[in-house]
């Protein structure tokens, strides 16, 4: 075969057996698929067989004891046959500036391997700087129908990453993925770009140049460099977005799709934390999110800290299995937890007359609520959580991020605790300080 060098035989012999060279659909034999190849190079291993032992003269003989429902030795050996095919199809990868890292690979991304063991692609087809898939970084994951201003905030993510070195990861799909790859990009960030489709134009695309020449951004993908769009790549390519990444950052997701079953998939699989941004969108399953095990993060683009949402340590404190701080699990199982930012949510079977949320911001409709309509019940469990988190002075910044409460919505009941009695306002600076003291003893007292 006419290959490259720079592909060893071991990547030729596991290319040919798990990658398609043309249309997908059009080759005769189906290339192995991950779980395949896993059990396949599994079986090798035992053997003391390397795959480039495959590519000689009669690799029947070294197939002879395999035996596989679903992976016949017939299969295999259509599948080493391709080699025209691979010497064509990798000249022409290659001329368009794409190299290819299989698992035996020094190159080949460390939390990959560890995150998803044997179900890691075995081949990855990418552009740019090899070394930035082993920097980790935060995942921002959200729908390609975002709206303008959660597109701002995702593009000041990107700007926050690159000034505090943080890699971004995500799809390259328009949209939420688009805007926090080129919000870094455009600030000098590195940038992960994992694709589901159309590896081989974007590798010339004039939207990833600068990046791709200044070796701040990569583009990967486990799929064939030419494939057109896939629902089902896409799908499967989520996961991988997460396991390159050290933390998870859902801008927004919709009730189905999949934004939200990749951040499930993560949820479930616990490889990396899951941050989600606060949204008063009813439609949005970002509620939803963080009732199955996500976090909140802040929603103020000014004080939000990149490298915050990478420490697992500070994820601990926000996590919705903590009961001590979970302020809103009356009448809910332990691990649902209410959105701060989603007042009218919290409120809604003991409230009348409401503003439609999508009319409203929550500023507004805190602002509005009287005072007598607030749920007390809720009130009363803040109050109990204040009187240990404000046991000595702390400031608003120090109880936002304690309780994970919208700002407003903090302020809310802190002004409301303040006039009750039940919390002392110091100044300069601004801290709250516990009377502990009862709701009722409190209005006793005045």
């Amino acid at each position: 075969m006419n290959v490259s060098a720079a592909l060893s035989e071991n990547a030729q012999a596991t290319l040919l057996l798990t990658s398609y060279f043309n249309k997908v659909g059009s080759e005769d034999a189906r290339p192995l698929s991950n779980g395949e190849w896993g059990r396949f190079a599994a079986w090798l291993k035992e053997k003391s067989i390397t795959p480039a032992d495959l590519l000689a003269s009669k690799p029947e003989r070294l197939l002879r004891h395999w035996q596989d429902l679903h992976i016949t030795t017939e299969r295999i050996l259509q599948l080493l046959k391709r080699g025209h095919s691979l010497a064509l199809a990798v000249e022409k990868w290659q001329r368009a500036g794409l190299w290819i890292v299989t698992r035996s690979d020094p190159e080949y991304p460390k939390r990959l391997k560890h995150r998803l063991k044997t179900d890691s692609p075995p081949v990855l087809f990418g552009c740019g700087e090899k070394a930035l898939l082993n920097t980790g970084g935060l995942a921002v994951i959200g729908s390609r129908k975002a709206s303008a201003t959660d597109l701002v905030f995702t593009e000041q993510v990107g700007i926050k990453a690159a000034s505090e070195g943080v890699t971004i990861v995500s799809g390259g799909a328009r949209g939420v993925d688009e805007t926090a790859m080129q919000g870094a990009m455009n600030r000098g960030g590195a940038v992960i770009g994992v694709l589901a489709d159309s590896l081989l134009r974007a590798a010339t695309s004039s939207k990833w140049r600068q990046g791709l020449m200044n070796g701040h951004v990569v583009l990967v993908s486990p799929f064939y460099p030419e494939a057109g769009f896939s629902a089902g790549n896409a799908m499967a390519r989520n996961k991988y977005i997460y396991c390159l990444a050290d933390s998870a950052l859902v801008i927004h997701s919709g009730k189905k799709g999949g934004t939200l079953s990749g951040a499930e998939e993560n949820l479930k699989k616990g490889w990396v934390p899951l941050w989600v941004k606060p949204t008063d969108d009813r439609d949005a399953a970002n509620h939803n999110l963080v009732g199955k095990g996500g976090s909140w993060c802040e929603v103020d683009i000014q004080a939000l800290d990149i490298s915050y949402l990478l420490t697992a340590a500070h994820h601990a404190a926000y996590s919705t299995n903590q009961e001590t701080l979970d302020l809103f699990s009356v009448g809910e199982t332990a691990q649902q937890q209410t959105p701060p930012s989603l007042l009218d949510s919290v409120a809604e079977p003991v409230q009348q007359g409401i503003p439609d949320s999508s009319k409203s911001t929550t500023e507004e409709l805190v602002k509005d609520l009287p005072r007598q309509e607030m749920p007390s019940d809720f009130y009363q469990v803040f109050l109990n959580a204040l009187s240990q988190l404000a046991q000595s002075p702390a400031t608003l910044e120090q109880l936002r991020n304690d309780t994970g409460l919208h700002k407003s919505q903090l302020n809310e009941w802190l002004n409301r605790a303040v006039n009750d009695g039940a919390v002392k306002k110091l100044n300069r600076p601004a801290r709250y300080l516990a009377t502990n003291k009862t709701l009722g003893e409190a209005c006793n007292e005045k």
